[in-house]
């Protein structure tokens, strides 16, 4: 594959792949290169953006996204028992296991948040967030994923949490994953894989991406809670996610890779339209 030398990313609302331009779509949720099925359109800076065009639905599904958040987030409150102590992650789904938490408060001796947004809305609903510091060890960690395996090997970070959602998998007992059946693949890697980076790194390291055949782009105007930055990496073929962990880990500058292989899930529950089934390792 030839390989490209064209600037990874731009301080704007675009990216630069194989002559391409690469940017941002809300409807789709990732970045896009698609000269094909799109259109130009020029913006104020003059510079001209490739547009998605809309496309039709695949019509109604048997059952609402939000029903199969909350069925998942129900049947992860089994895990949790008394005098727990339990780690939140970060997420739609999670947020709705949130909302359901003071259904069983009397059960959870102490509860480790894996970001601010998370922390913050289990502050609205009473709870006292702790320290993994002061409270050593996790019984259970519970979180969503933005792709999921048979092998209950992961592709999390796509609310930039990732860093800190991986520390509280690794201090945890038990590490439950709560997903819709829109979430299993066959291979990770079709969801952008989202990278924490060090600012000063960033150039660097996406520079080592494309020589793995990725295309990074910058996650711009977003920084996390631990004051760094995102590449989310698209087109990286991840066959081997152990191997591929292991090798971006290596990276000078590289904080976090939102690949959980080296720590899988011990237990995804996936909703689907007939309820919530549980896959074990």
């Amino acid at each position: 594959m030839r390989k490209s030398c064209q600037v990874f990313f731009r301080n704007s609302k675009c990216a630069r792949f194989r002559g391409h331009i690469s940017f941002w779509d809300p409807h789709r949720g990732a970045h896009t290169a698609d000269p094909i099925s799109s259109v130009p359109d020029e913006t104020d800076s003059g510079v001209t953006l490739l547009v998605q065009k809309t496309r039709k639905s695949d019509g109604p599904k048997s059952m609402d996204q939000t029903a199969k958040k909350v069925s998942v987030a129900k049947a992860s409150l089994e895990y949790i028992g008394s005098g727990a102590a339990l780690g939140v992650g970060t997420g739609t789904t999670v947020n709705v296991l949130i909302d359901l938490l003071p259904s069983i408060r009397n059960r959870i001796r102490s509860i480790v948040s894996s970001s601010g947004a998370t922390a913050e809305r289990l502050e609205k609903h009473g709870f006292e967030v702790s320290t993994l510091n002061s409270v050593g060890d996790l019984d259970v960690y519970i979180d969503g994923a933005d792709e999921a395996t048979k092998h209950l090997h992961l592709i999390k970070g796509g609310g930039g949490a990732l860093t800190r959602e991986k520390v509280l998998a690794g201090a945890a007992r038990k590490f439950v994953c709560i997903i819709d059946e829109s979430k299993l693949v066959g291979m990770l890697g079709k969801f952008p894989l989202p990278i924490e980076v060090l600012p000063m790194a960033q150039s660097f390291v996406a520079r080592q991406i494309i020589k793995l055949r990725g295309q990074p782009v910058w996650r711009e105007n977003f920084v996390t809670d631990n004051g760094n930055h995102i590449l989310d990496v698209h087109n990286l073929t991840i066959s081997n996610p152990l191997e591929m962990e292991t090798r971006l880990n290596q990276l000078p500058g590289v904080i976090s890779v939102g690949i959980f292989s080296h720590r899988p899930a011990d237990v995804l529950l996936v909703a689907d339209d007939r309820g919530v089934r549980k896959m074990m390792r």
